[in-house]
């Protein structure tokens, strides 16, 4: 399963986290960001959006805290270089919907290439962008939370940080 069945969204979101698409296993469990060599749930507490760290399997209870969760691609895949360009055409369409219906205050892309595809744009810097592709939105790009990414964990924190200063 994958799909709009695995999206954590509502009306009235603080923060929406969009990432690429499921991995094959948090589609399996039903859960965002469940891979054991995902960072996720540690960046969210060391940057201060949690109060605690919290589990794979609790992202139920996060979106009951006004944090949702949602992908710009449902299909599920072993990584995101297997996402076509149609697929995140497609997506785009999707994601840009979802925010103009649900409006959260902050949409947080999980990966630059999240926000590039969604946005259209060739750049963007980290961290709160100048202008709302959805309007109304804020609109926030990070680094993706996998372990295949480079990034020192302290310097991915470092820019998550910047969200609950924006959220105040």
């Amino acid at each position: 399963m994958s799909g709009p069945e695995l999206d954590r969204i509502r009306h009235g979101l603080d923060l929406l986290f969009i990432g690429y698409n499921p991995s094959l296993y948090s589609a399996q469990v039903m859960n965002h960001y469940a891979g054991k060599n995902n960072r996720f749930y540690r960046i969210l507490y060391e940057a201060g959006i949690t109060e605690r760290q919290f589990s794979p399997f609790e992202d139920m209870d996060l979106l009951e805290q006004g944090i949702g969760f949602t992908n710009i691609v449902d299909r599920p895949t072993k990584t995101a270089a297997e996402i076509t360009p149609g697929e995140y055409k497609a997506g785009r369409v999707q994601l840009l919907n979802k925010l103009q219906t649900y409006q959260p205050k902050l949409a947080c892309f999980v990966g630059k290439g999240v926000y590039l595809a969604y946005s259209g744009k060739k750049k963007a810097a980290w961290g709160l962008q100048p202008n709302s592709v959805a309007g109304g939105v804020l609109e926030f790009a990070a680094p993706s939370s996998s372990g295949l990414v480079r990034m020192k964990i302290s310097e991915i924190v470092d820019i998550y940080k910047e969200i609950p200063l924006i959220m105040k």
